[in-house]
């Protein structure tokens, strides 16, 4: 996914900063590289994503977080709003959901 995701997102000229394998990974280049924008996937290894979202939000609570997931996790989607992620992309997913939301996060 995430090599999809950095395609579709380079193809609109927009630069990727980096990519992590887990939600600590993310949160250590996130400490290190305070990006723009984060887009995180709920299911994760090492932490999920909605407690590398809490903590993120712990570390900087102006962080842009943009969340996915698959279909049928409505609690997810909620919980992520709820925790101030600024959307909920749902795979499958189409390159044009992708790019609205990431450019109405860092709008």
């Amino acid at each position: 996914m995430r090599t999809a995701i950095r395609e579709i997102l380079n193809a609109e000229g927009l630069t990727v900063a980096g990519e992590a394998e887990n939600g600590r990974k993310c949160l250590e280049f996130y400490y290190r590289n305070p990006v723009e924008l984060v887009l995180l996937d709920i299911t994760m290894p090492v932490m999920d994503g909605i407690e590398t979202l809490k903590k993120l939000k712990r570390m900087d609570r102006n962080v842009r977080v943009v969340m996915c997931s698959a279909m049928g996790q409505d609690k997810y989607i909620i919980r992520s709003i709820q925790l101030g992620a600024r959307d909920f992309i749902v795979k499958p997913f189409k390159p044009e959901r992708i790019i609205s939301a990431v450019r109405k996060a860092i709008g």
